[in-house]
């Protein structure tokens, strides 16, 4: 499934980027240690898959800095029954690393370019649980909710209603919020409404609508 020639690279980038920051998650830490990072970037770009940052994956889209994945990833709590939503597919890196994790992952994609080769390098990694679709981010995908997990990779001003409603009671969901500055904040839902909390700083590429 993976090509060896990086298997220190993950190993170095777990060990140095996750774990020395409070990354602890075992499915987290683990998928990311097999999931082929380098396989989601651009080929001038593979060299640096393994780095500490973000990487431009064209159309004007990036893959986020492992970190920045991992610590959502954590904040979700998924496990092996969650059916999990996934806003941004960009190049399919983070949705390898859910479904390594997950039940099932629902996956929207505003280009049609990136929904057509993350879902090619999907297939190929043998990873089968997992639909993408075009799709605008802002309506979810509701024939297909209620979801137990929703992770956005694209800023919003303010939580998208339609994905409150597409959010199990008791579900997680995480995203970050703001324009020119923004704050990644995990959304719990229980029955009295939401819960939010302020994860730090971070800066993602606008949530458009069409």
């Amino acid at each position: 499934m993976v090509d060896d020639k990086y298997a220190r690279d993950r190993q170095l980038m777990v060990k140095e980027q996750l774990e020395s920051r409070e990354i602890s998650d075992p499915a987290v830490l683990d998928a990311m240690r097999k999931i082929p990072r380098h396989l989601f970037v651009p080929e001038h770009f593979k060299d640096k898959a393994y780095s500490d940052c973000a990487l431009p994956i064209g159309e004007e889209q990036s893959i986020s800095q492992p970190y920045v994945i991992a610590l959502m990833l954590q904040e979700l709590k998924i496990d092996k029954d969650c059916r999990v939503l996934e806003i941004g597919t960009g190049s399919g890196y983070q949705t390898a690393l859910l479904a390594s994790i997950c039940k099932e992952v629902y996956s929207l994609e505003l280009d049609a370019s990136l929904v057509t080769s993350a879902s090619r390098r999907l297939d190929e990694l043998g990873l089968n649980n997992v639909e993408i679709r075009w799709g605008n981010g802002y309506n979810g995908w509701p024939e297909k909710a209620p979801f137990d997990r929703i992770i956005v990779s694209a800023a919003s001003k303010e939580i998208p209603r339609e994905l409150v409603r597409e959010l199990k009671v008791g579900g997680r969901m995480i995203l970050p919020l703001g324009k020119e500055s923004q704050e990644l904040v995990l959304i719990i839902k229980n029955e009295q409404g939401l819960e939010s909390e302020a994860l730090g700083g971070v800066r993602f590429v606008e949530m458009k609508k069409v």
